[in-house]
């Protein structure tokens, strides 16, 4: 007797899924060298931004380093509370929400406004030699900065002493002086930073339609009425992006130039949650109560960004998400 073969089984799976397959894995062998290049960022956040996470049940435990962090007793909020009543908490808060905001408001534009003179500059060769020289400070550590800094202020043998005493007055350690910390970070981060932060927009500026200057001109618009008129409106989508994650890092500052430049003169402006954390976490040893903070810290920045690019959303229709 004639064996029955098994019948075709390929119409279990509809045509529109089979060609669905298909295509995803044209697609992705015609991407794999992107995948490749995309893979150790990949590696990099998977390693050291999403495994990290399961640490923040320490801030719900009386972490115990002998213990370890599921041996050690459940409790709650207690940590919470304990910040959220501790003389500390708005001192923090304040602090470390003027010092972004400084930033943001006063360094924020500078990258926008380096662009834009750079993009009027017609010298190639002047223009690549500015574009160098602000580009090199992002590239210098930290803890350099804030030598040259501390060299520049220094009461002494300073530049800023130098020049306060050519005019006949008595220089000042302004290091020392707790109004003075905030001008001095936000302008350090300023020659730091709003080089590099130009590239973004001199980026933006070149997808810019040339026609339109050239319709802006036979209209008899000057150069000031293109800039007001054509640039600024065709950057303006990179400027709310970057606008947006500015905003969402006004509490998540940076530790180690805040480290650096403070000292206990000037903890009343200078202490804020990334220094208190390091402080409370690691050199007293209180892991608990410095994941609460760092915890917190990242619940205000993730509202920040939320409302910004939610009201940015409903403003200009450009948004994150």
């Amino acid at each position: 007797m004639e064996q029955v073969k098994p019948a075709d089984q390929s119409w279990t799976v509809p045509a529109s899924q089979r060609g669905g397959r298909s295509l995803f894995f044209k697609r992705l062998n015609q991407s794999k060298y992107l995948l490749l290049l995309f893979l150790p960022c990949l590696v990099y956040y998977i390693l050291f931004k999403y495994l990290p996470m399961f640490g923040l049940v320490i801030s719900f435990k009386d972490y115990n380093l002998f213990k370890g962090v599921w041996a050690s007793d459940w409790v709650g909020l207690k940590y919470y509370h304990m910040f959220f009543e501790s003389p500390e908490f708005f001192q923090l808060f304040r602090n470390t929400f003027l010092l972004g905001v400084f930033n943001v408001v006063f360094g924020f534009p500078m990258p926008i406004i380096l662009a834009l003179c750079l993009n009027e500059v017609k010298q190639v060769l002047f223009k690549r030699f500015v574009q160098t020289v602000s580009y090199v400070p992002h590239f210098i550590s930290n803890v350099v900065v804030v030598g040259m800094v501390v060299m520049f202020l220094s009461p002494t043998t300073g530049i800023v002493a130098h020049f306060v005493k050519m005019f006949g007055l008595q220089p000042v350690n302004l290091l020392v002086q707790p109004e003075w910390f905030r001008p001095i970070y936000v302008l350090a981060d300023i020659w730091q930073h709003a080089g590099w932060g130009s590239i973004i927009f001199l980026a933006a500026l070149t997808a810019i339609d040339p026609q339109l200057y050239e319709a802006a001109e036979i209209d008899g618009a000057s150069r000031w009425k293109q800039l007001w008129n054509v640039t600024i409106p065709g950057i303006t989508p990179a400027i709310v992006i970057m606008l947006i994650l500015n905003v969402g890092h006004i509490i998540d500052i940076g530790f180690e130039k805040v480290f650096l430049l403070m000292n206990p003169a000037t903890y009343e402006t200078a202490d804020i949650f990334s220094t208190f954390v390091y402080r409370t976490g690691l050199t007293l040893g209180n892991y608990s109560y410095g994941t609460t903070v760092d915890l917190f810290t990242g619940i205000i920045s993730l509202f920040f960004i939320y409302t910004v690019n939610y009201i940015s959303r409903k403003i200009s229709e450009t948004s994150l998400w």
